[in-house]
């Protein structure tokens, strides 16, 4: 089976302005998680972005990059782009997101076995959510239809920042998503609902169409970078290691 690591990466986040390219012990955030992918088991690890500044670095550390649209408006989009220019389109595709430096390769792993075992549709990751996130509309939240563990999935029923009423099997979800190829291009496809814009949530649009999204559970949860504040967490957090 033919796996890849996909990273979508652009330069025009409105919250923390040209943030792939910030600096984290004198290494652009980019290059940090392009480095925690290549210490997976999954040896093609490709960075797909519209901006030739953070493909740039990206090459000069001898990794892959392609570029394209900018008129993107999600990762998964871009992603399906990027693939599209592959000759040999692969069999699974891992999209791990941009903004998680402190991503665990164990979690790639994980995600990736999971994949060969059950061969599903699409698989993501959650782990334990802390009291003081569950009100946090900036923490995104996973509601599964039966408990996980680190043994078993279950499937997503919904996926939200705020809920009003009280649900059962809620997790803190991991922006790490693994699609088969035929789904991801079925997924990039179809429209956006009224859901995923609402919330400003893409995943939902698979649910919407009836696309099946199994969710495992990791004890830690990677800090994802979309504030100032974000970023210097993580700096804390590396000139700790």
């Amino acid at each position: 089976m033919k796996t890849i690591i996909i990273i979508p990466s652009h330069l025009n986040a409105k919250r923390l302005p040209n943030k792939p390219l910030l600096l984290i012990k004198k290494e652009p955030m980019i290059v940090h998680v392009w480095k925690q992918a290549k210490k997976s088991n999954i040896e093609e690890v490709i960075v797909a972005t519209s901006d030739k500044e953070i493909a740039d670095v990206i090459t000069k550390q001898g990794g892959r990059s392609i570029i394209t649209s900018n008129n993107h408006t999600n990762g998964s989009d871009r992603i399906f782009e990027a693939a599209e220019n592959l000759n040999l389109k692969p069999d699974v595709i891992i999209n791990v997101q941009g903004d998680m430096p402190l991503i665990n390769p164990d979690a790639i792993n994980y995600l990736l076995n999971f994949m060969k075992a059950e061969s599903a549709a699409m698989a993501t990751l959650a782990s334990n959510l802390e009291k003081q996130d569950i009100a946090n509309p900036n923490v995104v939240k996973v509601e599964t239809k039966s408990e996980i563990s680190t043994d078993y999935f279950s499937l997503a029923k919904d996926f939200f920042r705020k809920k009003d009423e009280k649900t059962n099997y809620i997790y803190h979800h991991v922006g790490i998503y693994a699609y088969q190829y035929p789904v991801l291009k079925k997924y990039v496809g179809l429209h956006k609902t009224k859901n995923e814009l609402e919330r400003s949530l893409e995943q939902m649009r698979a649910l919407d169409n009836n696309i099946k999204i199994h969710v495992g559970f990791i004890k830690d949860h990677p800090l994802g970078v979309d504030t100032q504040e974000d970023l210097d967490k993580i700096r804390l957090l590396y000139n700790e290691k």
